[in-house]
């Protein structure tokens, strides 16, 4: 078992390895191609200087915290009765489900509690409390309730937030991104010399380094969520041509694939529905279905994927005239590749991630409205050979 593990493994990076030597050992695009992945990788580098610098300092202030709560509980402090009552409000807003039925006073260091409650949380309640720095002593005069049913304080909708173990919350801080992030490098360089235990080591450092680096939850990294804002990014840009003709241009996709480098086919197949093909990374290509879902004329367009297509997208563009008669449009677009951000990272890396084809296809856009002309697809494109 622990052979043939290490034997898929070793397959599957020999295939990656050779793809990627052929791509980059083109003759026609090699040398453009190799550029664009070294820039990416000092890119990269400088990021995760940034990362490791920001953790670092987040590191540096969480063991100041956590000497500063060490002096307090060795040299206890002294606050006013005012600030007490609001440090025990806002740790009981996180306790109980109605913490606004709750009234809190203080004295002298001492709270008092009143007020309905559930019974399954007045002892919760009661430890948050006595869990505040400066409180001396908690009175308890809570009325408890079995269930919220007749009870006036205790209706409507439940303010209480649970809060969550960092490593289980969509965003980690710098700090935990760090010494996670630095336990999966570990366990990638070191994996171990049983078979077995090292190709478990390599999947479960590379899993805990890309969940560092990215940020991002394992289910949003290999694409297992729903939702198509597994990547985001916006744009703006001012064209120098009549609102109306950019907008006429964005309401017919099928101008996109005579315009932009990367789209191969855009073709109507039915009302406001298109069928499209692009090209993916490594000579591949992915298709999809979209519908515009939002059209105002000179103002706004919006879209998104059909359910099921395989790759899940979705974005929004807004026009505004400028006062040279020019264009400025914002665009937002969100979308979930095959295989996630693990996808995202693969097109990137072969020069057709979605946020750079976009920067290069909206200059193209750009000259083609304000020279007239453009090339794309190794042919030049005019005015003329877009649909109305």
């Amino acid at each position: 078992m622990g052979h043939k593990g290490s034997t898929t493994v070793s397959l599957i990076s020999g295939v990656a390895l050779g793809a990627g030597l052929t791509y980059l050992g083109d003759p026609d695009r090699g040398s453009r191609r190799r550029s664009f992945v070294r820039d990416k990788v000092v890119h990269g580098i400088r990021r995760f200087g940034d990362v490791t610098d920001k953790g670092i300092r987040d590191m540096r202030n969480r063991t100041r915290g956590v000497a500063a709560e060490a002096w307090c509980a060795v040299k206890p402090e002294r606050v006013s009765d005012d600030i007490l009552v609001d440090r025990v409000r806002a740790k009981i807003g996180r306790t109980v489900s109605h913490p606004s039925a709750i009234e809190v006073t203080a004295k002298a260091g001492r709270i008092t509690l009143s007020g309905p409650v559930l019974e399954s949380e007045a002892d919760d309640l009661i430890d948050a409390a006595y869990s505040v720095r400066g409180v001396l002593d908690v009175e308890s005069r809570v009325e408890t309730h079995r269930t919220s049913e007749n009870v006036p304080g205790l209706q409507g909708h439940s303010g209480r937030i649970r809060p969550r173990p960092e490593l289980l919350q969509e965003n980690w801080a710098p700090g935990t991104r760090l010494l996670v992030g630095a336990g999966g490098a570990i366990a990638l360089a070191f994996p171990g010399r049983d078979p077995r235990i090292s190709v478990l080591s390599r999947i479960m450092g590379g899993l805990l380094f890309a969940r560092a680096i990215t940020n991002l939850s394992l289910r949003r990294i290999f694409g297992l969520v729903r939702s198509r804002r597994a990547i985001r990014f916006q744009k703006t840009m001012t064209i120098h041509a009549p609102i109306e003709r950019v907008f006429e241009f964005w309401s017919n996709p099928e101008n996109f694939a005579k315009v932009m480098e990367h789209v191969n086919e855009v073709k109507r197949s039915g009302e406001n529905r298109f069928h499209w093909t692009v090209a993916g990374p490594a000579g591949s290509s992915i298709t999809w279905n979209s519908r515009i879902t939002q059209s105002v004329p000179n103002q706004l367009l919006a879209w998104r994927s059909e359910p099921g297509s395989l790759l899940r997208s979705g974005g929004i563009v807004r026009f505004q005239p400028t006062e040279d008669n020019g264009t400025r449009i914002h665009l937002l677009m969100s979308y979930n590749p095959p295989a996630g951000a693990v996808g995202h990272a693969l097109a990137t890396l072969f020069g057709v991630g979605p946020k750079s084809v976009m920067d290069q296809d909206l200059v193209r856009m750009k000259s083609l409205f304000e020279h007239g002309k453009t090339t794309a697809h190794g042919e030049t494109v005019t005015r003329e050979h877009l649909s109305a």
